[in-house]
């Protein structure tokens, strides 16, 4: 049974009367890979600033381990954080930056021997793979290099929550990649918890155990990876996690939902006879097949390559659809589709009902221009003063 290490009870935010978090809770398990996951201005960076100390929440209460620390500062909490910008100490070398707070502590009458502060150093960079660098000057590093020894210096305390705000932001997307596995495996061999803030839903899916998406202010959906993809709980969830067509549907019955005038089989149960649902459609989960087998026939509108794959963009009834297939069907051609019972997920009407899923302004460049325009919601411009 999992130990509950960390709880945010009715934690709210304001700035100059403008709400960041609204009545917030969350439990953080002991050992658990944990990451906020929204856009920006949705709370995270806020969330993960008041577990860290550096932010007072409005109201509400932070418990750690049990007991409330409110009003314990930073430096007094068992937590560190590695930021976005790494406030390495340029004049210092690997050895040095890693053992900076070790050596603070025995300035501060703290029983650390030479021998015991050279042995925690070795083991950190062991841990994080960079055994031999100790004399190297930090400036001389790669970014993923540099990121690690901002890790093994965060971790060398022994802290036992690490706090990391968008610390992959800086690196290309192949070494962001490689920094995704080598994250989960630093967390796996230090057994330490991880909070981990993002805007990137790839990143979240494949390092975090556990995923809380969050937007406005609010905790939209937790779950694991595989829950948060698979079973989203609202059109927000469903769009910002992958990509989705998201329509309008009438449950007719368990397991029988109407969209586009022709019923579906699907797996929900549950909803009250003829209520208006959200259905959500992955695009990977549509077959193409000849007009004359297809549960719904459209035209395609647009193709854009994608080496395994192709997005195709398909127009039923107006409303456009991303479907991606390894079956090249031109522009102009009218095709069939096929969906498995499995592939239908149905959900409740809510706030972001109507916002989401219709790809009739789609573009492949798109995700490249938010990743230029993405700024954190946090302040990076503190972190060397959080450092402990």
């Amino acid at each position: 049974m999992p130990k509950e290490l960390i709880r945010l009870l009715d934690c709210s935010m304001a700035f100059d009367g403008e709400v960041v978090l609204n009545n917030l809770n969350l439990y953080i398990n002991d050992k658990e890979f944990l990451t906020l996951l929204g856009p920006s201005g949705c709370g995270k960076t806020t969330t993960l600033r008041i577990i860290g100390g550096f932010q007072r929440q409005s109201s509400g209460d932070v418990f750690f381990d049990g007991v409330r620390i409110n009003d314990v500062p930073p430096h007094k909490r068992m937590v560190n954080t590695v930021f976005q910008k790494y406030a390495l100490f340029t004049h210092l070398n690997v050895f040095e930056n890693v053992a900076f707070g070790l050596k603070l502590k025995r300035e501060e009458g703290k029983k650390l021997s030479k021998n015991e502060i050279t042995s925690r150093v070795s083991e950190m960079l062991d841990i994080v793979s960079l055994n031999g660098f100790e004399k190297r000057d930090v400036s001389s590093l790669s970014g993923g290099q540099q990121q690690r020894v901002a890790i093994a210096r965060a971790l060398v305390n022994q802290p036992k929550v690490l706090l990391l705000d968008e610390p992959l932001g800086a690196l290309d997307m192949r070494l962001r990649k490689d920094m995704q596995n080598e994250l989960k495996r630093i967390q796996q061999a230090t057994g330490i918890t991880f909070v981990y803030v993002t805007h990137d839903q790839e990143e979240a899916l494949a390092m975090s155990d556990t995923v809380v998406v969050m937007e406005k202010g609010v905790i939209q959906q937790i779950g694991t990876p595989e829950d948060i993809y698979n079973e989203p709980k609202n059109a927000f969830v469903a769009d910002f996690i992958g990509e989705s067509n998201i329509v309008d549907g009438c449950m007719h019955s368990d397991g029988v939902v109407e969209i586009f005038g022709r019923k579906f089989a699907c797996l929900d149960r549950g909803f009250a006879p003829m209520e208006p649902v959200d259905v959500v459609i992955r695009p990977e989960d549509v077959d193409i097949v000849d007009v004359k087998d297809g549960m719904l026939t459209g035209t395609v509108t647009n193709i854009t390559f994608k080496g395994m794959l192709y997005d195709i963009i398909v127009d039923f009834k107006g409303f456009k659809w991303l479907i991606q297939t390894t079956d090249l069907s031109p522009v102009g051609s009218k095709i069939g589709i096929k969906i498995d019972p499995d592939g239908i997920h149905i959900m409740k009407k809510g706030e972001f009902s109507g916002m989401f899923g219709d790809y009739s302004s789609y573009s492949a460049e798109y995700d490249d221009i938010s990743d230029v325009e993405y700024e954190p919601d946090g302040a990076d411009s503190e972190a060397a003063a959080y450092e402990t």
